[in-house]
């Protein structure tokens, strides 16, 4: 050591400091450990030119004064949206434990995953499921299938073709029986003295009916009389006419009358929205004032009757939610979102 020049070297009584070498004997200076610990046969010996410097991490394995090994690249790990190279897996053997499966990093995009399916016996380990709320920003609701609906291929049920929901019967009556009242005040004018006269009449039968039976001699014909129906007839063709203008024009120009807007409720073709044309209008309410006349027949009135009150029935079962005048005028009442 006395050849040595000046300088810092590992102290031969703590190799884990160092101590100065004045070139003939060691000092008293010492200073922490610089780099790696020595191996045997270190001390007082020059560093090879291997030797890491003052800041440098020594390599996993090396040998100072050896060759350097050489160390297994790494794969390259990808950059932010960098798709990853697909690599071929491995199925595990029969009985084996696949373990979880490795996922891509945030930011990569792994490429289109395919579920794969465990072999026979194998055990494909806990399934997870997706968490109802956002994956990567974009919020995930819960899937529910769609049913298929009835009477039109591939809509919900109770729908037109183009999915606009279809009404209850209960919207319906309640906006007949609205639109009925709002006809007959509309018409109360033309159709008041009528009425008047026929009101008239009628109290006089029903005062000699009651008064012939006090008497002793009741009236065994439940017959009007003859006169009443000159009264009756022409109230009732013009309340019909009357009704008939009112429906007429509110379907053409706004697609629902007073009654039916009240309810949420509108009429349009069974394939095409918005208001329905003239033409529909007139055979969907000719069909109804139509089955009202006939009624009054006499012989065939009672038969009529029940037809007629088949019709307003008919929506009940029907799957199209459509009574026997919508089918000949090929509309439907569907709603339109508003209500009372």
């Amino acid at each position: 050591m006395s050849s040595q020049a000046a300088g810092w070297y590992d102290d031969p009584e703590d190799p884990s400091q160092q101590r100065y070498w004045d070139g003939q004997a060691w000092t008293d200076q010492r200073r922490a450990q610089q780099g790696p610990p020595p191996f045997d046969g270190q001390f007082g010996q020059p560093q090879p030119a291997d030797f890491p410097r003052y800041g440098e991490a020594a390599q996993h394995g090396q040998v100072y004064g050896g060759e350097p090994q050489q160390q297994p690249q790494q794969p390259a790990e990808p950059r932010y949206g960098q798709r990853l190279p697909q690599q071929p897996q491995q199925q595990p053997q029969y009985g084996q434990y696949a373990g979880p499966q490795q996922q891509p990093q945030y930011g990569q995009y792994a490429g289109p995953q395919q579920p794969q399916q465990p072999q026979y016996g194998q055990y494909g380990g806990p399934q997870q499921q997706p968490q109802y709320g956002q994956q990567h920003g974009q919020p995930q609701y819960p899937q529910y299938p769609q049913q298929q609906g009835y009477g039109y291929p591939g809509q919900r049920r109770h729908a037109t073709p183009d999915g606009q929901m279809l009404s209850g019967w209960w919207r319906r009556v309640a906006a007949r029986i609205i639109d009925g009242i709002l006809a007959s005040i509309i018409g109360l004018p033309l159709t008041g003295y009528f009425i008047y006269q026929y009101s008239k009449i009628l109290g006089q039968y029903f005062d000699d009916t009651f008064k012939a039976a006090e008497a002793g001699h009741p009236v065994t014909s439940a017959a009007l009389p003859p006169e009443i129906y000159k009264w009756l007839i022409p109230a009732t063709l013009i309340s019909l006419v009357v009704s008939f203008v009112y429906e007429y024009l509110f379907l053409t120009k706004k697609g629902a009358t007073p009654g039916k807007m009240a309810l949420g409720i509108a009429v349009r073709l069974r394939d095409t929205p918005g208001n329905p044309p003239g033409s529909a209008v007139l055979k969907r309410y000719g069909f109804y004032i139509g089955l009202s006349l006939l009624a009054a027949i006499p012989v065939v009135g009672t038969a009529i009757s029940f037809l007629a009150l088949l019709n307003d029935l008919w929506p009940l079962w029907d799957d199209k939610k459509q009574a026997l005048h919508d089918k000949v005028a090929k509309t439907n009442v569907v709603r339109t979102g508003s209500t009372m």
